[in-house]
């Protein structure tokens, strides 16, 4: 059996609303999702043992052990032990789906390496695993089970940015001042980017106010996509991510350089989204 080795996309939630509140304690979620070009990389190779191994720029502090998702998952599998690399290119507890984006890249290695089946109910692993496991624009409800893949998004040009600073999930859900909102609309069918952002700005993200007030970087970010013109700018999941789409490639390219010169210390990122 062969190495393989599979791309983990950016998860970005291009509206997020929360709807209620579960007796255990989860939150009952409407969220239109799509997934970018940039991403972490995990490879599985067979090996006697369950193992990982963590590189790339942002592989300091994130734990090699079974906490990490990616072994979680693998673990959780029918099937023979594998030796995992993950080289980690996004920013942890960043609201893009980092860590789930990478368990569902070393799932769908292992099922590449020998055949093996996903695990039974993945939200229990992550409440993102469902959505990644599909890589594709859909409707994401409930905790993250329900997950309807919609027709392909009209051709998308964003820029995300993080300010480098974690944010924690737990805080934010915290800090919500209600979880009785009323659920996405039915999306329909796009016919342009500008078309998208349009009924993206009678949508919300219920959960970056809270967010702005545990991390006021992200108002700071805010603000700087604001000035590059774009139809839309919002903050992806939990935080501290934000995306701005544009309506052209050029467009977002500019937008990316102008804000890292701007802002050394930030991620920032042109992409395409789908």
């Amino acid at each position: 059996m062969a190495d393989r080795r599979f791309f983990a996309p950016a998860k970005i939630n291009l509206a997020l609303h929360v709807t209620g509140r579960r007796d255990d304690g989860y939150h009952v979620l409407s969220s239109l999702v799509a997934f970018a070009d940039v991403g972490d990389w995990v490879t599985a190779s067979p090996a006697g043992a369950w193992s990982l191994t963590v590189d790339g720029p942002f592989s300091e502090g994130v734990p090699a052990d079974d906490s990490n998702l990616v072994l979680k998952a693998a673990m959780a599998t029918d099937g023979p032990p594998a030796a995992f690399t993950l080289e980690k290119n996004l920013p942890p507890a960043s609201g893009i789906g980092g860590g789930t984006a990478d368990a569902a890249a070393a799932l769908r290695a292992l099922r590449a390496m020998d055949g093996r089946a996903f695990p039974n109910a993945p939200e229990r692993i992550g409440a993102d695993l469902p959505v990644c496991l599909l890589g594709r624009a859909c409707l994401m409800e409930g905790i993250g089970e329900r997950v309807e893949p919609l027709p392909a998004l009209p051709p998308l040009h964003a820029v995300l940015v993080n300010p480098r600073v974690a944010v924690g999930t737990g805080d934010v859900f915290r800090g919500l001042a209600t979880t009785d909102n009323a659920p996405l609309p039915r999306p329909a069918p796009w016919s342009d980017a500008r078309a998208l952002a349009e009924w993206l700005s009678a949508q919300r993200n219920d959960l970056e106010d809270p967010a702005r007030a545990a991390c006021p970087a992200i108002g700071v970010v805010l603000a700087r996509l604001q000035a590059t013109e774009p139809l839309i700018a919002r903050m992806s999941g939990s935080g501290a991510t934000c995306f701005a789409l544009y309506t052209a490639a050029p467009q977002a390219r500019v937008a990316a350089e102008t804000l890292a010169a701007a802002h050394p210390g930030w991620w920032v990122r042109a992409t395409a989204l789908a």
